[in-house]
């Protein structure tokens, strides 16, 4: 089993840090963008696209700045997934961080996926 490869993106958002939090920490905000539908039942997270279905739990949650969850997919490496609300202290410009992992040969294709997830959370927002 090859290691994981960390990377970081980050996402320019005109929305408010309290808004956007409300659709990178719960069920019903993660269902408008992330997946199809989602369930929690406390920390624990289901994910549902079409005919998939992943299992996540909420590791870290962080009111207005962050929520960071790991995949239950019985793989013990260290890899998971954060989406972090950065305010830059000057300009007040808000950005989305995201960090995930991802096998070497799928490192550009995971980009591509946060990519286009993020592009629907902006439509979603009505933010260019």
């Amino acid at each position: 089993m090859s290691n994981k490869i960390k990377f970081e993106l980050e996402y320019p958002i005109q929305a408010s840090p309290q808004l956007l939090y409300q659709y990178i920490s719960t069920p019903s905000g993660l269902s408008e963008w992330f997946a199809d539908n989602v369930n929690s039942r406390g920390e624990l997270f289901t994910f549902i696209w079409d005919d998939s279905e992943e299992e996540a739990k909420l590791l870290t949650k962080k009111n207005g700045e962050r929520a960071k969850f790991k995949w239950l997919d019985g793989n013990e490496d260290q890899s998971y997934f954060e989406i972090r609300i950065q305010v830059d202290g000057i300009t007040k410009d808000v950005s989305l961080m995201v960090t995930d992992f991802a096998e070497d040969d799928e490192v550009e294709e995971t980009k591509m996926l946060w990519d286009n997830q993020i592009s629907d959370l902006k439509q979603i927002l009505g933010s260019s």
